[in-house]
């Protein structure tokens, strides 16, 4: 988160994540090699770019992008995660009404992905489309949900209970839970998470955001 994206707090108040027959013939899914230049462009955008007007040019390329390589692989679960994830990272830097339309965008991508595989990334679009439930307003401004996000967060630990960007995210759930105890917990357990491979930027990004978090808590 995987996935994929995104800030601790309101996405209006900051500024606001296969198999396919045609033709008679099968659709393959993109390489890692194909995903990995998506990831890493992610993670410059969101941790090296401070402007955010650059911010949320950068992520709608990135989002074009991908969905011009869903166009050859549009049962990719994979890039559905990763076009949700980049679409919400856009509506962050975005900010404001006009975020809700990317937002909507995102969950039908995760719940797509979620829909073919539930465990594709570890869970990561379990993940992400839980960090939208938390995060975007509720009803009748959006369609937050906090419940909803914790049954999500608890599938995703199911499946990545040592995921750097699962136990970040739903320690930041649980300090707005008012649990800061359980969070801290969780906090401590991301920064034991693995190193992933071709993903140091974003590695990095999220541990200081993990650090940042603690801090508050202390």
């Amino acid at each position: 988160m995987t996935a994929f994206i995104h800030t601790t707090s309101s996405l209006l108040t900051t500024g606001l994540l296969t198999l396919s027959l045609g033709c008679a013939t099968m659709v393959q899914a993109a390489s890692p090699e194909q995903l990995l230049p998506f990831q890493q462009r992610w993670a410059q955008i969101q941790y090296d770019l401070s402007d955010e007007d650059t911010q949320v040019k950068a992520f709608a390329t990135l989002a074009e992008d991908i969905e011009h390589m869903r166009n050859a692989h549009p049962k990719d679960p994979e890039l559905m995660i990763w076009q949700g994830i980049t679409l919400s990272s856009e509506a962050g830097a975005k900010g404001g009404l006009g975020a809700l339309k990317l937002v909507k965008q995102a969950r039908s991508l995760f719940e797509q992905s979620i829909e073919h595989d539930p465990n594709v990334l570890q869970g990561s679009a379990l993940t992400s489309l839980a960090t939208l439930y938390h995060q975007v307003p509720g009803w009748p401004i959006g369609f937050g949900d906090d419940d909803k996000a914790a049954t999500l967060f608890q599938q995703a630990l199911q499946i990545n209970p040592n995921g750097l960007d699962t136990n970040y995210f739903y320690a930041a759930y649980l300090v707005d839970q008012g649990d800061k105890q359980m969070a801290r917990t969780h906090l401590l357990q991301a920064l034991k998470a693995p190193p992933r491979l071709g993903r140091e930027r974003a590695d990095s990004g999220r541990r200081s955001e993990v650090q940042a978090l603690l801090q508050q808590l202390n």
